[in-house]
């Protein structure tokens, strides 16, 4: 009986928070659904966990995936799409067509317009291309095969969307325009590959990955090589649709051209805003959850708060400071000088505010798949401490441009001080008395010059005041 009620009292001591499961900590009351999934967990005072949810997979267990993958690639057959009419003519040049197709016309009693059939047929051809050696290699070899993976239990956690988009609607829509699919497909494109490079990492992918790039229709290019084909495909229709244009003598087609190179490079143009608008939200989102602002103790050595008081502060929340309506114009790592060392600190320069921070690594805590796909970064560098699970604390209050003078610190100086490739940014207030002093290194000269001119200009740029912000400064930075 006393060994029952013990168990009782251990039973009703742990606190469960599962769906289905009704327990009130308040009273220790215990539900039968909880009793009953506890009754089949062996309750004992070992080290290991028996929760079956906080068990880690196994190497049996990646072993047997890896099994299943290899076992349903064995399976698959690739259909053949290459038995259309694209396929008899994409290699043909216009005279060896016309030889086939149309063996009465004498190619030296039309050349007033063989210039232009020679255009004509440069883009049906290289389209002809495009759609049966990149499209269709990309969709029966890569995308299909996933699928098919897929409908095995295969690959699930997968995200076939964030790979390849819009794929399948690219293909069916090869016949008619294309420039809204392909805006659609080229935004998720560096994503995509972010997303790509994640999932080499693991062997049941790299399985599929490698059976696909072993098929003889990719000609030994690899899924990063062909994701990026639909991009300089778009990319190049302005180009054949001019050289058309430059070989028409009709009047009427000149003018349908023009009408319709102009509504692909607008098409273009809108690309590129939208990728850049893209890249910036994902980017700034991103520096949200890895910039880090300190307490205010810990930020001014001199602010005293009683530790029975610093509950009263509430964490500091960065989206009044950062918001995905700013623009990230630079960022680079520096030194900052300091009174007795020398720091590593990280620059955010956006469009109302420059931000100095340190950067610190965090051995536990990683960037989450998930979140680095999402968000490519800015550099290469910026993805290295990203995938280090690094964060950003803030060394000083943010900057705003229109406080901030930024000199430089010429050669004489800088020897006699111990500096190389120095600067001097200060912080003004509005009665334009200087409130803080950084000042900072950089790797090269060269560095140093683009970082402090470009905080410059981006200065001059976004000031209405000719104070201290004349472009003559640029110059007295310079020299």
């Amino acid at each position: 009986m006393i060994a029952i009620r013990m168990q009782e009292r251990r039973r009703s001591s742990v606190v469960v928070s599962l769906p289905g499961l009704d327990v009130s900590p308040g009273d220790l009351f215990v539900s039968d659904g909880a009793a009953d999934y506890l009754s089949r967990s062996t309750l004992s005072d070992t080290k290991k966990s028996k929760w079956p949810f906080l068990k880690r997979g196994t190497s049996k267990d990646k072993l047997k995936l890896l099994s299943d993958v290899e076992k349903c690639l064995s399976s698959i057959q690739i259909q053949d799409w290459r038995l259309c009419d694209f396929q008899k003519y994409k290699d043909k040049t216009l005279a060896e067509f016309l030889a086939v197709r149309h063996p009465d016309v004498e190619l030296q009693n039309c050349q007033h317009g063989y210039k232009r059939e020679e255009a004509v047929w440069e883009l049906f051809t290289s389209e002809c291309v495009y759609f049966l050696d990149q499209l269709m290699v990309l969709k029966e070899v890569f995308l299909s095969t996933l699928n098919s993976l897929q409908s095995s239990d295969c690959l699930l956690d997968v995200d076939v969307w964030r790979l390849f988009a819009n794929l399948n609607e690219l293909c069916l829509h090869f016949k008619e325009s294309v420039c809204h699919c392909q805006q659609k497909y080229c935004l998720n494109y560096s994503s995509a590959v972010f997303y790509l490079d994640s999932l080499k990492q693991r062997e049941d992918f790299g399985t599929y990955l490698k059976w696909c790039e072993r098929n003889e229709q990719c000609k030994r290019l690899h899924l990063s090589d062909m994701l990026v084909a639909p991009m300089q495909r778009f990319t190049r229709y302005p180009l054949l649709l001019k050289n058309i244009l430059k070989r028409s003598t009709s009047e009427e087609e000149k003018i349908a051209l023009q009408s319709i190179i102009k509504l692909v490079e607008g098409s273009i143009q809108d690309l590129e805003g939208k990728v850049k608008w893209l890249h910036n939200f994902q980017t700034v989102q991103q520096l949200q959850e890895m910039i880090v602002w300190p307490p205010v103790w810990e930020r001014d050595k001199r602010a005293f708060i009683p530790d029975n008081l610093k509950h009263v502060f509430k964490q500091t929340s960065l989206e009044n400071l950062i918001s995905s309506n700013q623009n990230l114009l630079h960022e680079g790592r520096l030194n900052l000088t300091g009174s007795t060392k020398v720091q590593e600190v990280y620059l955010f320069l956006f469009d109302d505010f420059l931000l100095i921070t340190k950067n610190k690594r965090s051995k536990k805590k990683s960037v989450s798949s998930e979140q680095a796909t999402l968000c490519p970064p800015v550099n290469q560098e910026l993805q290295t401490m990203l995938k280090d699970g690094g964060t950003f604390h803030v060394v000083d209050q943010p900057i705003s441009l229109d406080r901030v003078l930024v000199k430089n610190i010429d050669q004489l100086n800088a020897t006699g001080c111990g500096l190389r490739n120095a600067f001097i940014v200060m912080h003004q207030n509005r009665y334009q008395q200087c409130i803080g002093v950084f000042i900072l290194q950089a790797q090269t000269e060269s560095s140093k010059v683009k970082c402090g001119v470009v905080i410059i200009i981006i200065i001059i740029i976004s000031s209405s005041s000719s104070y201290y912000l004349h472009p003559k400064c640029i110059f007295r930075y310079l020299f």
